[in-house]
Parts: structure tokens; C-alpha cells; sequence
């Protein structure tokens, strides 16, 4: 049963998770610490969640909106503290107000009223993916009305800023404890996604994409072991085509202070029916993967940590 306040949809993903990914509509974010040995890894799942606030007031079919979601994103990389990982999981839906988006990405023509401070709205927001989304492709707006400057405050105080602030927490206590961090944020794309992003290409949209903001968030042997390790599994992986980060990897990214972040998106019908949400015969296997992966990285991390305290 739903809490009070919020809507849940249908509940397939919900019965795949681990007790421990259940929703919890009652907090915006969940964290799952390190099990064993803690490493410098951090992973974050910024659009997983699947409880929608009662007060969205959206007007689009429920089955439309959960299009948004990185559904079962958190599950499937869910056994990466058992590797000494961080796990950041937010539980809201990023149509409601995205958490890898700047509080200023807004696009004011939602608005009722005028913003009291100065907004920047980007490339995001003029296709209708911004701070909070305004439509769901380029036919069909979210709302039927404009939003409160209140309403959004409202959503920034409660959901936008746990969120950071929770992602912020695991990032800084690594770099303090070890003086370096590798971060990967998690997400999942469509398979129409060059065509949601207004693009033409002649190749096919690879399993995974790998975007590091062309070279700036981590180092390219970060970016190198994560690709070679993908393929050696079977998928394709491509790098920053279409994909290449945004707010959260842009601003935890400094690998001159040995601080890593990359994105990492996952081709939707990989592991699920994009229509029903539901798993598909590529779920499993999937994720055991992705538990592979994680043994690699934290290999790597170790050594990376061991070389740093030889040179020291």
C-alpha cells in the first residue's frame, strides 16, 4: 500500500528489489554504505526513482510519465557495496524535479511568476528536460497549468538538495579518508534516444554509453577499463555519442585532484520492455555483469590506492 501523499505505480519492479531497494516514499534518498572493506566508489542512481509525490499534478497518463524513469537502474547495480561501494538512490521520479540538473536549468515560461533570482535554462530545458520537466516529448506538455515559484522551492528544499547533499556527503567522506574518488552515475536510455534528442545518426545506439564531458571528469584509463570490461561481456559500449554527462558528473569531476566521474547509461530494451516496465531474459545476466564490473573497478581502485601511498 502506498503511503500517504504518494503515488506508486504498478508494483513489478518494486517485487525484483533486494529488501533493502524497496521505495521509501517517506525520504527522498537512500544510502546504502560499503559492506566489508569501504573504497573510494561511489555510485549514484539520481533517476531510479518510482514514488511519485501526491502534489505533482501532472497531466499525462501515469503509464506516459514512468517513460522518465531509470526503472530498475538501483536493482541492477544494487549488490555494488558488497564491493566497498557507496550506493546514492533517489526515490522520486526526475519528472518531478530532476537531482542531475542545476537548480538554475529552469525554463521561467512554467512558471506563474517571475523567479526571484536569476535562472539560466540550457539546452535541457528548451527541449523540456530541465530542473523540472515541462513536456514529455516535443507533442505533449507534462502540465496543464504553470507551477508556483513556492511549489518549486518547495520541491527544490525537499527532494533537489537531500539528494546533493547525500551524493555530497559520500564524495567528500572518500576524498577525505583516501584523497581520491572514482564515481559512476547511473542511468538508463531510451531506445529512440537519438531521435528524443533531436539527432541523426547512421549508427546503432550502443548498449552502453560511457560520457566523461569529452575527457574532463576522470582519467581516460577510467573510462578505458569500464569500456573494455563492457565488451569483454558481449555489448557494445560507445563513449560521449549520445551521451556525455551533466550536472552531477560535471561538478564531481576533477581528475587533477584524482577525483573521477563518469556516466554510465544502459540501453533500455538490454534488460527491460520499455512499454510494461518489466524486466526482460537480459535482466539477470545483466546484472551479474554489472556485479562483475564492480569486482574489476574495485581491483583497479585498490591498486590506485596502493601505487598512491607508494609514491607518497
Amino acid at each position: 500500500m502506498s503511503a500517504p501523499g504518494v503515488l506508486t505505480p504498478p508494483a513489478t519492479d518494486h517485487a525484483l528489489r533486494p529488501p533493502a531497494l524497496q521505495p521509501r516514499p517517506d525520504t527522498p534518498v537512500e544510502v546504502f554504505a560499503p559492506l566489508g572493506e569501504a573504497l573510494p566508489l561511489v555510485c549514484d542512481s539520481p533517476h531510479s526513482g518510482t514514488a511519485y509525490p501526491a502534489d505533482f499534478g501532472f497531466a499525462v497518463p501515469l503509464a506516459d510519465l514512468r517513460r522518465g524513469e531509470d526503472t530498475h537502474i538501483a536493482t541492477l547495480w544494487g549488490d555494488a557495496p558488497r564491493h566497498g561501494a557507496t550506493l546514492v538512490a533517489a526515490t522520486f521520479p526526475r519528472t518531478y524535479i530532476d537531482p542531475n540538473r542545476a537548480v538554475t536549468d529552469l525554463d521561467p515560461a512554467l512558471l506563474d511568476a517571475p523567479w526571484p533570482t536569476p535562472l539560466a535554462p540550457g539546452e535541457k530545458s528548451r527541449l523540456g528536460f530541465g530542473l523540472v520537466w515541462s513536456r514529455l516529448n516535443a507533442s505533449t506538455p507534462l502540465y496543464a497549468r504553470q507551477l508556483s515559484v513556492e511549489e518549486v522551492k518547495g520541491r527544490i528544499r525537499r527532494y533537489w538538495q537531500p539528494y546533493h547533499a547525500a551524493l555530497q556527503q559520500a564524495i567528500d567522506a572518500s576524498t577525505f579518508r583516501f584523497g581520491a574518488v572514482w564515481h559512476l552515475n547511473l542511468h538508463s536510455m531510451p531506445n529512440n534516444a537519438y531521435e528524443r534528442l533531436g539527432l541523426r545518426s547512421d549508427r546503432p545506439l550502443a548498449d552502453f554509453v560511457l560520457g566523461d564531458r569529452d575527457g574532463t571528469t576522470c582519467s581516460p584509463e577510467w573510462v578505458d577499463l569500464v569500456a573494455r570490461t563492457l565488451r569483454s561481456y558481449g555489448y557494445t559500449v560507445a563513449v560521449n555519442d549520445p551521451y556525455k554527462g551533466v550536472e552531477l558528473i560535471g561538478r564531481i569531476g576533477q581528475p587533477q585532484l584524482r577525483r573521477h566521474s563518469l556516466q554510465v547509461e544502459i540501453r533500455r530494451p538490454v534488460y527491460m520492455d520499455e512499454a510494461t516496465r518489466e524486466p526482460n531474459a537480459g535482466f539477470a545476466p545483466l546484472r551479474a555483469h554489472l556485479d562483475a564490473l564492480m569486482g574489476v573497478l574495485a581491483a583497479y581502485v585498490r591498486q590506485e590506492l596502493a601505487g598512491g601511498r607508494q609514491r607518497a
